[in-house]
């Protein structure tokens, strides 16, 4: 089943670049680099296929919190816009004023 249940499986698939996706690809390729230095490596050169593999993690991670999300924003849109329509007399519209009704009169000081 996954982290989206089947109603979300209806969204469309988020951008391969996202926040998430970058952010948490950043963050395992850092972890990766910080531990070389721990370990006293060269930080750059070494582990080179650590480094792959900890972005590429952190980047299929990101990328799935972000259908997650993008999942549960829809899902709340879908029970307010339901709400509303269960409830118009919440919602009533207000009465338009234009400015001038918002509005003080001004009276220039000198």
């Amino acid at each position: 089943m996954g982290l989206v249940p089947d109603e979300g499986k209806v969204l469309p698939p988020p951008g391969i670049v996202n926040r998430n996706s970058v952010w948490l690809g950043g963050m395992g390729w850092c972890s990766a680099i910080l531990q070389n230095a721990i370990r006293h490596r060269p930080p750059l050169k070494s582990g080179v296929h650590r480094q792959f593999l900890l972005a590429t993690i952190g980047w299929f991670v990101g990328y799935h919190l972000t259908k997650y999300e993008n999942y549960t924003y829809a899902r709340l849109d879908r029970d307010m816009n339901e709400y509303v329509k269960l409830h118009p007399e919440e919602f009533a519209a207000k009465k338009k004023k234009t400015f001038a009704e918002i509005v003080e009169p001004f009276y220039p000081v000198r």
